[in-house]
């Protein structure tokens, strides 16, 4: 069996915990279960990361930076509309398909609350500034406009709560989910 390097654990590690966050959570998942997932030890598990939280924002960044490529690579080479479009599509089939990474976008929200409410600001500190970035990445495409990136990021957020309540994508709800067409301001 090749051993791995201890990059390569990490990764599965990050891999592992997005997995079992995803499923309970910050407060409800164990570092026992995660390395149990990735098959080591908990004293290993702490010597790639400090603590629970650590491992958290490491797969919390890994979603957002996923999402970021997801979308940066949708919308190459194209603007407004056509951007807006491509960049919807690609969101909406992922996280229809890959439901984890819908889960664990959820959970890092929840765990924000959570510890805003405990007093704990690095959580939010973190997710907000990956979601600046989320914010960025799709601002330029969409002509650095923050009606617009406001409006897709909005339409995202729409998408996440019927893909975690599970409407399936005939149902009557997904009817109005095309973002309203670009009208031009009057000069």
């Amino acid at each position: 069996m090749v051993r791995m390097s201890a990059e390569e654990r990490r990764e599965s590690v990050i891999r592992a915990a997005t997995t079992e966050f995803a499923r309970g959570g910050y407060y409800g998942t164990s570092t026992e279960a995660i390395a149990k997932r990735v098959g080591v030890s908990q004293p290993y598990l702490f010597r790639l990361f400090p603590g629970k939280k650590a491992i958290f924002l490491a797969a919390s960044e890994r979603c957002v930076e996923d999402t970021i490529r997801m979308f940066a690579a949708a919308a190459e080479g194209l603007e407004g509309e056509e951007a807006l479009h491509a960049m919807g599509e690609v969101y909406q089939e992922v996280v229809s398909e890959q439901p984890e990474r819908l889960m664990m976008q959820m959970q890092m929200y929840l765990a924000v609350a959570a510890a805003e409410q405990e007093g704990d600001h690095e959580f939010g500190e973190a997710v907000r500034a990956g979601w600046m970035r989320l914010w960025d990445t799709v601002h330029l495409p969409l002509g650095a406009d923050v009606r617009e990136t406001t409006t897709f990021m909005a339409y995202g957020m729409l998408i996440n709560c019927l893909v975690a309540m599970g409407f399936p994508p005939e149902h009557r709800v997904w009817a109005g989910m095309s973002p309203p067409e670009r009208t031009e301001e009057p000069s």
